[in-house]
């Protein structure tokens, strides 16, 4: 057995949580370098406003990106890519630590059973809240930079660029921007984990097909119902993390409603819906499916 084999032995044995913690953050990391591109062009789509005189619009899914990759090449397609990638390890350790305590807690607490699906969904609500508040810094710079064009007045040359130029500018308030509209959106887990769950279980009844593709079926259609049913919070938090320059557009989740339904209808409120959709099929499907993988393996090198 290898020295590398032997150590995850004796440390899983300990550390469930970072098990759990590695298979999130890398199906996370593959997941969004593979899906990038689109998660840029949803971003763009989902920044403009009310179309003003002179400014250019990105229209459609394939129109913004080939407007990217004339105006700013390869690289334009992968902003905010970094952020991702530095973010997702400290937001899957935070909510695998507060998922499995609550989890384990509640259930001794209320004496409801280990697998009781109601206090999974409490338990992932609460994780979710507990990671999205305190990595909020990260998904703001992440928004940022995906929001940014060559034509953008106020550019960022990098991570620390923009960290330093937030802290300098907007002080602390500004790396918690649109971190209402997140904690909302964690509600998106209440309707994606039961009907994932219900899909799943469907599937294998059925007996149609492998578990891997019930899973990639499950994951990818729970996740699609649950981001369009949820999609106008995350309009909402892009307008608001993306306000640098004051007076603000946008007072607050509330006055962007009005805003948004005054200036662009019901529509504003889904730009970019499309994209998102198309996006979430292969991200949902990549994520469990590297995620499993990962978890596998890592329990293959605990059994050695």
């Amino acid at each position: 057995m290898s020295y590398a084999a032997n150590w995850w032995k004796d440390f899983a044995q300990t550390h469930e949580n970072l098990k759990h913690s590695i298979a999130g953050a890398g199906a996370g990391i593959i997941s969004s370098v593979v899906t990038c591109p689109l998660d840029v062009v949803k971003t763009r789509l989902q920044n403009q406003g009310r179309q003003e005189v002179g400014v250019v619009e990105y229209k459609g899914t394939v129109g913004t990106l080939k407007r990217i990759r004339l105006e700013e090449g390869f690289r334009g397609l992968y902003r905010g890519l970094g952020p991702t990638v530095v973010g997702y390890l400290p937001t899957w350790a935070i909510y695998f630590t507060v998922y499995d305590y609550c989890k384990i807690a509640w259930a001794k607490d209320l004496g409801h059973p280990g697998n009781d699906w109601m206090l999974h969904i409490a338990s992932a609500m609460t994780a979710g809240m507990a990671s999205t508040s305190l990595t909020n810094p990260v998904w703001v710079i992440k928004t940022r930079f995906m929001s940014q064009s060559k034509r953008s007045p106020n550019r960022y040359n990098n991570i620390f660029d923009a960290f330093s130029t937030i802290a300098r500018n907007e002080g602390i308030r500004g790396f918690y921007k649109g971190l209402g509209p997140s904690l909302i959106g964690v509600s998106h887990v209440a309707i994606q984990f039961p009907l994932y769950e219900k899909l799943r279980s469907s599937l294998s009844e059925a007996n149609v097909q492998s578990d891997t593709a019930n899973i990639l079926l499950a994951s990818a259609v729970s996740k699609m119902v649950a981001s369009t049913a949820t999609y106008p919070h995350e309009v909402i938090r892009t307008r608001l993390q993306n306000q640098l320059v004051k007076p603000y557009k946008y007072k607050g989740i509330c006055h962007a409603v009005k805003v948004i339904l005054y200036e662009e209808s019901i529509r504003g409120f889904y730009k970019g819906i499309s994209t998102n959709l198309l996006r979430t099929v292969p991200s949902s499907a990549i994520t469990i499916l590297t995620y499993e993988l990962i978890v596998r393996k890592l329990d293959h090198l605990k059994e050695l």
